[in-house]
């Protein structure tokens, strides 16, 4: 997971996904859309190859990248747990849906009935 989130930390990598997530494309072809260096994408598509992100093949004399999403699935699963509401905030908002019914429940009823249920 560490390595996966050092990879899709950097813009330029991120973008690189991004473009891959559409289609497979060339080395030549991803560098034609950055005005860095290639040897500056090579590093980039180097570093995701490495944590499993995008996998790589020779088509001729062109190394053609693929973006596999599976790495990511755990880092994922970490931030929505982490995103997740915890249990306190939905058993308030149970309380408050219950202290606005029983308002509700005592101004229908009347003053005359709301004397009598207090002197009981």
């Amino acid at each position: 997971m560490n390595e996966v989130a050092i990879a899709i930390a950097d813009p330029v990598r991120r973008h690189i996904l991004t473009l891959l997530r559409d289609e497979p494309l060339s080395a030549g072809d991803i560098a034609r859309r950055f005005v860095i260096s290639r040897p500056a994408i090579s590093r980039h598509l180097r570093l995701l190859r490495e944590s499993g992100l995008v996998h790589d093949e020779m088509v001729g004399r062109q190394r053609i990248y693929r973006l596999d999403p599976r790495p990511l699935a755990p880092l994922v699963d970490w931030l929505a747990a982490l995103a997740a509401t915890d249990g306190w905030e939905r058993h308030l908002d149970a309380l408050e849906t219950e202290v606005y019914r029983t308002r509700r429940e005592r101004r229908s009823r009347g003053p005359a009935e709301h004397r009598r249920e207090h002197t009981a």
